[in-house]
């Protein structure tokens, strides 16, 4: 039972003394596993993926012949670029909205990458 408390008292002092972001990323991370979602900092070039997280930025890249649609997926351990090719807007692809996405991860200039991924739109758990 002491060792029991000894956790609740060191999760408590965490949350008390964490920065907000750091809670923020402890909390997607849990929820992404939770939804059967891999890490986004597990996830390898190559690999079918599913990840779970919170869109940080949304951007219309229209400096090629065809529009395309990029965004910020942050899963509280690392972030993954989804590109839409094609695309101009996404209704309900917007900043600070939780997706569930599903695609062959790519690498580009370093960063990881999904193109065209199957989404699915979450609801806030807030």
């Amino acid at each position: 039972m002491p060792a029991k408390d000894g956790g609740y008292f060191s999760r408590l002092v965490r949350k008390l003394t964490s920065d907000i972001d750091e809670l923020d990323a402890d909390d997607l991370s849990e929820r992404s596993e939770a939804g059967g979602a891999r890490r986004a900092c597990d996830c390898r070039s190559g690999e079918e993926v599913t990840v779970l997280g919170r869109l940080r930025s949304v951007d219309l890249c229209p400096g090629s012949a065809a529009a395309t649609l990029e965004a910020e997926l942050f899963d509280g351990t690392d972030d993954v670029t989804l590109v839409w090719l094609g695309r101009r807007r996404i209704p309900g692809i917007e900043p600070g909205r939780t997706i569930k996405v599903r695609g062959r991860l790519a690498e580009r200039d370093g960063h990881k990458v999904l193109y065209n991924p199957y989404y699915e739109l979450l609801q806030p758990t807030r």
